[in-house]
C-alpha cells in the first residue's frame, strides 16, 4: 500500500469527482484511477461508486476514511518532526560528560546553545570519563564530553586542551610567583581529589617527575572540596584551569609556577560512535557551538 495510493482515495474522497482529485494532484486521470483499483485489490473491497454526480464512498470507503487521513497526516507531522530536527529547531539531546567538563567547561556552551536553539531539550549524565566511554559504546547518550580514550567503535572529536595549574590560597608563600623551586613543593601538604580520576594520575606524575615527594597528602572526591581547602590553607593542588578560572579572578584562589617545569594538560574530546553517521540537527548544531567555544 503506497501513500500515492492512500493519498489517491482520500483526495477522491474529499472532493467526489475523479478529475478534480486527479488535477490537484498533478497526474492524469488515468493514473489516478490505476492507483484506486490498485487500493481496492489489495482491501480487497470496492471503495467507490461511480455515479452522474461523481464519485460516492461505499460502506467500506466511509469506513477506511478516517484510518487514510490519520495516516496522511501522521505521515506529514513525520516530515516536519525530521524538517524540525534537521534545522535543529527542536529535538532532544542526550550529552555525557565528566565531573569536571560538566561543572566548569560545559555551563557556558549550554548557556549559547540554549540561547541559540530555546526549542531543543538537553540531558546530561555524568559520569568517569570511562563511564561517559561506556554510554557512548551503549548509545545511551548521543556525545560524550570525556579525556580522550580510544575506543575501536568510537570516533573522538578534540574539544579543548584542559591544563592543570599550581593553586595556593592568598596569602601564602608561593602565591603569585612565578619561579616556585620544584624543592619548595616537598614542605606542602599536596591536596588530591578523585582517585579514580585522571587529574589525580597527572598530579602524581608531576610529583614524579620533579623527583619531589609531598609532606603529606590529603584525598578528597570532587575538585570544590579541594578549593575549600585550599582557601583554607591546608594544602595546595594542581587543578584544572577552567575549574579556578573564577576563583583566581575573584582573589579566593592564587597561581604559583614551577620553574622549568613543562606545562601539564590533558585532551578533552567529544566521543561519538563510529557508526552513527554523519552528524545532523541537534546534535550537528551542538557540536557546531563546541568548536566555537
Amino acid at each position: 500500500m503506497l501513500v500515492e495510493h492512500i493519498e489517491g482515495f482520500v483526495e477522491t474522497a474529499v472532493r467526489g469527482n475523479l478529475s478534480h482529485a486527479a488535477a490537484a494532484m498533478f497526474v492524469n486521470q488515468p493514473t489516478l484511477t490505476a492507483r484506486l483499483q490498485t487500493l481496492e485489490r489489495e482491501l480487497g473491497e470496492t471503495l467507490f461508486i461511480r455515479t452522474r454526480r461523481g464519485m460516492r464512498l461505499t460502506e467500506a470507503g466511509r469506513a477506511f476514511l478516517p484510518f487514510a487521513q490519520r495516516a496522511l497526516r501522521a505521515l506529514r507531522e513525520g516530515r516536519q518532526a525530521v524538517e524540525d530536527e534537521r534545522s535543529a529547531t527542536v529535538g532532544h539531546l542526550v550529552i555525557g560528560a565528566s565531573p569536571a567538563v560538566s561543572t566548569y567547561a560545559l555551563p557556558d556552551v549550554m548557556q549559547r546553545f540554549a540561547a541559540a536553539h530555546p526549542g531543543v531539550q538537553i540531558s546530561v549524565r555524568t559520569g568517569h570519563s570511562e563511564d561517559v566511554l561506556a554510554m557512548v559504546v551503549r548509545e545511551e547518550v548521543q556525545l560524550g564530553l570525556m579525556r580522550a580514550i580510544a575506543h575501536p567503535d568510537v570516533e573522538l572529536t578534540p574539544f579543548f586542551e584542559e591544563e592543570l595549574v599550581l593553586v595556593v590560597a592568598p596569602g601564602h608563600p608561593l602565591a603569585g610567583r612565578r619561579a616556585v623551586r620544584p624543592e619548595e613543593l616537598a614542605a606542602e601538604m599536596l591536596i588530591l581529589f578523585g582517585r579514580t580520576s585522571s587529574y589525580y594520575e597527572l598530579t602524581q606524575s608531576i610529583f614524579l617527575k620533579l623527583g619531589v615527594r609531598a609532606r603529606g597528602i590529603m584525598e578528597l572526591d570532587n575538585i570544590d572540596a579541594a578549593k575549600r581547602m585550599i582557601e583554607r590553607r591546608l594544602g595546595i593542588a594542581f587543578l584544572p584551569r577552567s575549574a579556578v578560572k573564577r576563583d583566581l579572578t575573584a582573589r579566593v584562589l592564587r597561581l604559583a609556577k614551577l620553574a622549568d617545569a613543562p606545562a601539564v594538560s590533558q585532551k578533552i574530546v567529544v566521543a561519538r560512535r563510529r557508526d552513527a553517521g554523519p552528524a545532523t540537527g541537534v546534535v550537528a548544531a551542538f557540536m557546531a557551538q563546541l568548536k566555537e567555544s
